[in-house]
This record gives C-alpha cells, structure tokens and sequence, in this order.
C-alpha cells in the first residue's frame, strides 16, 4: 500500500510538470518556479491583475523576478497577442530619457532629421515594463504620470499627443516614499 501510494504521487508529480509545460508552450506563461506561500499568492495575484487593465508597481530587490512577474501579467492577459516592451530606465542616460520613451518629432533638435518612435508607441496595446522607475528623473516621473492619468503623451519637439493605449508594468527595488 505504501509503495502504491509512492508510486501514484510520483505519477502525480510527473503529469503536473507535463501540464505546466504544456500551459507554458500553449499560453507563452513564464515559468516561475516555487512551492512557497508567497510565489503561491503572487501567482493568484498574477492571474487577477491580468483580467484587468490596471497599472501594476512591482516591488523587488534586484535580481528578484520583477521582468519575469510582468512578462506573466502580460502572457495571461488579453494583450498577449501585442508587443512586451521592457526598459531597464538606470540603465539609461538621464539625457536620452526622455526621448527613449516618448520618441521625438522630425526637427525636434539638432540631427532629429525624422521621427523616433518611443517606447510607448512600440507598446501600443501591449505591455510596457519599465525596470527600476524610480531612478528616472522626477520631470519624467511626473510625464509618466500624466500618460496613467490620460493615457495619452506628447513626443519630444511634437505639439499633438500619441495615445498610449498599453498596460504599464512598473518595476523598482525600493517602496516609494510618500511626500507632501
């Protein structure tokens, strides 16, 4: 009897890695390895912010899965057919941000001879994922927070607004600290 109960959890065991492989090829959901409460309650979480259009704060030392966690919210949502734009925003000279994630018109500055397309217009309908937020600039910061609000933005040099139609996934490694 114990032998046979051994035997059958075994065969449990196999046929859940087989699913989840299977789940992972057919639905594109990374694979976030853990059996402890925490990656268990994560995960729910996951699921349920998927279903919905909500901007998502993910906080975690770095190295932590921050990228891995979004790229899930965006494989379970119904943006999974749109481009996953990730922007790592330290890595980034405080010059050129601005300009990597709004783009720029054509003549906007000295050599802008056309128009860049930023991050936020390659993320259009899908997800954009910007690592370690809260090293950007707080003007940017502050840009950023009007794109949540109004989802729209103005491009460098440009006096119309793009819309911005993608699900924004933030990533620090630190809480934000309350001011006012």
């Amino acid at each position: 009897m114990l032998v046979q109960r051994a035997t059958r959890q075994q065969e449990m065991q196999r046929e859940n890695l087989l699913l989840r492989e299977e789940y992972t090829a057919r639905y594109g959901f990374p694979r976030i390895v853990g059996e402890h409460a925490a990656i268990r309650e994560i995960s729910t979480q996951i699921q349920r912010v998927a279903a919905t259009d909500s901007t998502v704060l993910l906080l975690g030392e770095s190295g932590t899965g921050k990228e891995l966690f979004a790229r899930a919210v965006h494989h379970l949502s119904h943006r999974r057919e749109q481009p996953f734009v990730a922007l790592n925003c330290a890595a980034i000279p405080e010059g050129l941000v601005e300009n990597e994630l709004f783009g720029h018109e054509r003549g906007a500055f000295t050599g802008a001879g056309a128009r860049k397309v930023g991050k936020l217009d390659l993320a259009h309908r899908g997800t954009l994922f910007l690592d370690e937020i809260g090293e950007l600039p707080l003007a940017i910061q502050a840009k950023l927070l009007r794109v949540l609000e109004e989802r729209k933005f103005d491009r460098v040099g440009g006096n119309t607004n793009g819309g911005s139609g993608c699900a924004d996934c933030g990533g620090d490694e630190s809480e934000f600290a309350e001011t006012g």
